[in-house]
């Protein structure tokens, strides 16, 4: 008999220099699926609209004990003692998508670039919108630096999460940078 896949996710609130981050994460058997950083009824829709489309027969489980390792990492990133992330990766999209993902692994912590950079790294320098649209449907925000993307012009352009979380990311990782060197 053919088991559906589980994915287990768990809302968890961290508190940091004065702000609260709400995380919702997921991971299956194969690796981290879901880091968001919205309201906890925004997400858990979201979730479940995401997983409906790319596993529909998956079971939603609701356990902590399965995403220990990615609150650690994501705690340890908030708090600056922590800048790249050592987890197991399982982004569910389009081709396209997950290649522009992997470009976005590649901008270091406490810097930037514009969508137009990414397209032409991915040799499509007219392909910033498609660039932007798989930017806004990243489904592990923060390990996946979407928050990274900036327009041409320096501008903080569009994130799921709203530009005050993308504005609190970018001052994280500068500040922790200031404190570091």
């Amino acid at each position: 008999m053919h088991q559906s896949p589980e994915i287990y996710y768990w809302f968890e609130s961290i508190e940091t220099k004065g702000f609260t981050w709400n995380l919702t994460v997921a991971s299956t058997s194969q690796g981290v699926c879901w880091v968001g950083l919205g309201e906890p009824e925004d997400e858990e829709q979201t979730l479940k609209a995401h997983f409906k489309r790319w596993i529909p027969e998956a079971v939603l489980l609701n356990r902590r004990e399965f995403n220990v390792q990615v609150l650690e990492q994501l705690n340890e990133y908030f708090v600056g003692q922590r800048q790249d992330f050592t987890l197991s990766l399982y982004p569910l999209g389009t081709p396209f998508q997950l290649s522009v993902w992997e470009e976005l692994k590649k901008i270091p912590y406490g810097e930037t670039c514009s969508y137009g950079d990414i397209a032409r790294r991915l040799g499509n320098p007219k392909g910033q919108r498609a660039v932007g649209m798989a930017n806004h449907n990243n489904p592990i925000g923060v390990i996946v630096p979407c928050h990274r993307v900036i327009g041409k012009n320096g501008d903080l352009t569009g994130y799921a999460g709203g530009i005050h979380l993308k504005e609190r990311l970018l001052a994280l990782e500068k500040l922790d940078q200031r404190i570091h060197e």
